[in-house]
C-alpha cells in the first residue's frame, strides 16, 4: 500500500511539473475546441494588449479546419500554372479600391485563434461586421459588411491603435488597394473564397519591418515620413492624421487557403530581369496584390501613441476573403486586367469610355 501510494504521489508531481513547464513556455494544450473557448471566454486583466500568446501545442480543430492540422486545402486546388515573364503593353494602373469602414474591435483572430475568443490582443475589424474568434468563410459569407460594395463581405483587422488608454479608430471608409503585383498584370486571377494570410508579425524586430517587402512609406504625419517607429510629434492641425501603407504577398501556391504559419502559402513576387516582378515557380498563381492604405485621426505629442500589438514596428494586418466571387471577378477582370485605375465602383474617371463593373449601388448591374 505506501509503495503504491508513493507512486501516485510521484506521478501527480511530474504531471504538475509537466504541466507547469507548458504553462511556463507558453505551450498549454487546449484539448478541443469547446474547451478553447470557455477558457479564453474571460482573458485574465490587460490580455488584450499582451500581443499574440504562441499557437497552442495541440492544434485547435475548428471551422473550416476540422481535423486542426492548420492546413485548409482549396477545393479544388489550383494546377498547370506557369508564372507568366512575359511584358504586357506598358500601362501605370492596373487597381481597384475596396472602401471599408471600422465594424468594430475586440480581442479576437479568427485566423491565428480560431474558435479561442479573447485569447489575441485587441484588434480593429473593417469591411465585415460579423468577425469574431468564431468566424468561418460560411459564417462571413452570411454577415453584413461596412465596405461600399455589398458583395464585399471579407474580414480585414489590424491591432488597435491607442493613445494613452484612449481607442483610436479610423474615421470613414479607408482604402484597401486590389492592385496587380506582378508585371504582366493580364495573368491576375480572383482570390478563392476562404483564402486567409497574415502579413507582417507582431513579433517582427524593427529591422524586420523596415525591410519588410510589404513596406510602402512606413509612419507618416505631416511632414514625418518612412518612420519605423511612430513620430515623436505631428502637426496639430485638424487634417493631420497619422498614415501607414503597406502590401500584402500576392503570389499563392494554389494548394492550401491557409497553411499553419498563415504565411507560407502566399509569396511576394521576385525580381527578374529589368524592372519584371514574377511569382515564384512554388506559388506560380497570381492574385490581387492587397495594399492597406491607413489613416488614424491623432496627431500632436505621440509619445503616448501605441498599438495593442506594441510599438510602432509590431504592426501587421489580416485578411479572409469572403467576397462574392462573381463582383470581385467583375472588379478584377475590368480594372486589374484590363489595366485601369478603378474606384469602388471600378470606374477610373481617365477612361470613361470604359464604364463600370458595377452600379451606382456597387452592385453587379
Amino acid at each position: 500500500m505506501a509503495d503504491r501510494f508513493r507512486r501516485t504521489a510521484l506521478v501527480s508531481a511530474l504531471l504538475v511539473a509537466a504541466a507547469l513547464a507548458l504553462v511556463a513556455f507558453g505551450l498549454t494544450a487546449i484539448p478541443d475546441a469547446t474547451t478553447a473557448t470557455a477558457q479564453a471566454a474571460e482573458p485574465p486583466a490587460g490580455a488584450a494588449h499582451l500581443g499574440h500568446r504562441m499557437a497552442p501545442a495541440v492544434p485547435v480543430a475548428f471551422g473550416d479546419d476540422p481535423d486542426g492540422d492548420g492546413y485548409i486545402p482549396a477545393n479544388p486546388p489550383v494546377t498547370g500554372v506557369v508564372p507568366s515573364t512575359e511584358i504586357p503593353p506598358h500601362r501605370y494602373f492596373h487597381e481597384f479600391q475596396a472602401n471599408c469602414s471600422v465594424s468594430h474591435t475586440r480581442p479576437d483572430d479568427p485566423i491565428v485563434f480560431p474558435g479561442q475568443p479573447g485569447a489575441s490582443h485587441d484588434h480593429t475589424f473593417m469591411g465585415n461586421n460579423t468577425t469574431a474568434a468564431t468566424s468561418t468563410t460560411a459564417s462571413l459569407n452570411s454577415g453584413g459588411t461596412a465596405c461600399l460594395a455589398p458583395g464585399d463581405k471579407s474580414a480585414y483587422w489590424m491591432p488597435t491603435l491607442y493613445k494613452g488608454n484612449q481607442e483610436i479608430r479610423p474615421v470613414g471608409p479607408q482604402t484597401i488597394y486590389y492592385k496587380s503585383g506582378v508585371t504582366d498584370y493580364r495573368t491576375v486571377r480572383p482570390f478563392p473564397k476562404g483564402l486567409r494570410f497574415v502579413v507582417g508579425s507582431p513579433t517582427q524586430s524593427a529591422e524586420e519591418f523596415r525591410n519588410h517587402p510589404g513596406w510602402v512609406e512606413g509612419w507618416e504625419c505631416g511632414n514625418q515620413y518612412n518612420n519605423t517607429e511612430f513620430p515623436a510629434t505631428c502637426p496639430t492641425s485638424a487634417d493631420v492624421q497619422l498614415n501607414l501603407r503597406f502590401q500584402a504577398p500576392s503570389c499563392w501556391d494554389g494548394k492550401y487557403l491557409d497553411t499553419p504559419n498563415h504565411q507560407s502559402h502566399m509569396a511576394y513576387p521576385v525580381a527578374q530581369g529589368a524592372n519584371q516582378d514574377v511569382c515564384p515557380t512554388s506559388h506560380p498563381v497570381a492574385l490581387p496584390m492587397i495594399e492597406f492604405k491607413m489613416a488614424w485621426p491623432v496627431n500632436g505629442d505621440m509619445s503616448q501613441v501605441r498599438l495593442a500589438s506594441g510599438t510602432g514596428h509590431s504592426f501587421h494586418y489580416d485578411f479572409f476573403n469572403a467576397w462574392d466571387d462573381a463582383t470581385l471577378n467583375a472588379l478584377v477582370r475590368h480594372c486589374v486586367v484590363e489595366a485601369l485605375q478603378c474606384d469602388a465602383r471600378g470606374y477610373d474617371q481617365t477612361h470613361p469610355e470604359a464604364g463600370a463593373a458595377l452600379n451606382a449601388d456597387y452592385e453587379l448591374p
